[in-house]
């Protein structure tokens, strides 16, 4: 009959309705991995933070419909990985949100009741960051063992560069380029990621250089007709210094060379509120005031063929290590050492991938 395999998909979640709006921004905000205060203090904190941003968040969230679309596209992205990995035989991909539901506790005691032989842990976030796949991975860890759950498990940390996900984001910035009359030789590629408090990366995060390796890959697809890109970050919060440029800054930017910008969210791969309100109606707006000449947005790669096929590729190789962490779950890590908070063990790598 084969084994019966687990792949558990990680991601941030959102709020469901506007009354779910505030807890969201609680459960966010006193993650120890987001704000490193200890309690009461931390608890105390993302109180006043989520009680003075919920209204502006509610704000957001109305102009979409009221609610987070990320459940609904994980689930769809979900569908379509169980049936990419038709092949493998028994296969269920579980969907487990950090800060709403399905809520990782709630994804735990549904693996548990499916049974697996196996459990390969996936998370939809491309590029590592402790605040992101660290956070959701010691979650499940914790979760997991509530439940009772011992059986082999894989744990693919990153994908920065994998085949599937930059043929994905590559496809879709030519396809949205192209319904867009401009052409890649005349516009500025801006890929887009969320920002970073600079502490976090200065103390070894590897998500920036990450996010590097992503955007040099896709221009690599794109030569050479784009010769005008850039990396910026977006989503800032608070008063701490954050890695650069920001978004905000590239569009007055390309506004003073007179340069059509392409908008490419490189760290995402479903729509949500950063791309659907932050990017395509702030940006787009900034963009028009500053007098940029042209702006255009491309979408996340969703359910795109070969975002998927890339997914299942990995989960297949995955598939046959034991207690394993690693990128694209083969081989060992590709961060270099100066990232002391990659997960993966140390290794001699000193520069680029």
């Amino acid at each position: 009959m084969g084994e019966r395999i687990a792949v558990v998909l990680f991601n941030l979640g959102g709020p469901d309705s506007p009354d779910a709006v505030r807890p969201f921004l609680f459960n966010l905000f006193n993650d120890p991995a987001i704000i490193s205060l200890a309690n009461p203090a931390r608890w105390l904190l993302a109180q006043l933070i989520s009680r003075r941003r919920a209204p502006v968040a509610r704000a957001i969230y109305e102009q979409i419909g009221g609610k987070s679309p990320l459940k609904a596209n994980t689930e769809a992205q979900a569908e379509a990985l169980t049936e990419a990995l038709g092949d493998l035989g028994t296969v269920e991909c579980f969907v487990a949100m950090r800060y709403w539901h399905p809520f990782t506790s709630e994804t735990a005691r549904a693996v548990k009741e499916f049974a697996p032989d196996r459990i390969i842990l996936l998370p939809l976030y491309p590029q590592y960051s402790g605040t992101t796949v660290g956070s959701s991975l010691k979650e499940w860890s914790r979760q997991a063992s509530v439940a009772g759950i011992e059986v082999p498990t894989a744990t693919i940390c990153c994908y920065p560069i994998n085949s599937g996900f930059i043929t994905a984001v590559g496809d879709t910035i030519r396809q949205s380029v192209k319904a867009s009359g401009f052409d890649l030789s005349g516009v500025r590629v801006l890929f887009s990621a969320h920002g970073l408090p600079k502490k976090i990366v200065t103390a070894g995060d590897p998500y920036q250089w990450q996010i590097e390796q992503s955007a040099a890959k896709v221009v690599e697809t794109l030569e050479p007709e784009l010769t005008d890109w850039v990396i910026c970050y977006q989503s800032r919060v608070g008063r701490l210094e954050w890695i650069g440029p920001s978004t905000d800054d590239e569009l007055k930017r390309a506004a003073d060379d007179n340069k059509p910008v392409v908008v490419v969210p490189i760290a995402f791969v479903s729509e949500h509120s950063e791309t659907l309100v932050e990017i395509e109606i702030e940006y787009r707006e900034l963009a028009e005031k500053l007098g940029v000449p042209g702006f255009v947005r491309v979408p996340t790669v969703g359910t795109a063929d070969a975002f998927i096929e890339g997914l299942a590729a990995m989960v297949r190789t995955a598939v046959s290590e034991d207690e394993h962490l690693a990128p694209e779950g083969k081989g060992s890590r590709i961060c270099p050492n100066m990232f002391g908070r990659c997960p993966c063990r140390a290794s001699g790598v000193s520069g680029g991938v």
